[in-house]
């Protein structure tokens, strides 16, 4: 399977073979912007699927990160308010 990488240029999204030089070249010309991603997929759409869902649970760990990094200390906040209720003298 060849591999695809992808160029962005605002909400466009275009997969080209890692080994395309002249096309990489073109795309970049035009203000396209190389992205990390790299796949192996057997053809273009395939390697544009692929790229989406890479994209969406990149998307999803941040919303979990985040919601996590919001309801830890919460969590620890609860449980310091509990502990002065319960706490025996």
């Amino acid at each position: 399977m060849p591999e695809y990488c992808f160029y962005k240029k605002g909400n466009q999204i275009v997969a080209l073979q890692k080994s395309d030089i002249k096309g990489a070249t073109l795309l970049i010309r035009q203000g396209f912007e190389k992205q990390f991603e790299e796949v192996s997929a057997a053809d273009e759409k395939a390697a544009l699927s692929r790229f989406n869902d890479i994209r969406k649970e990149k998307r999803i760990d941040q919303h979990n990160f985040r919601a996590g990094a919001i309801t830890m200390p919460f969590i620890g906040i609860l449980t310091a308010i509990a502990n002065l209720f319960f706490r025996k003298k």
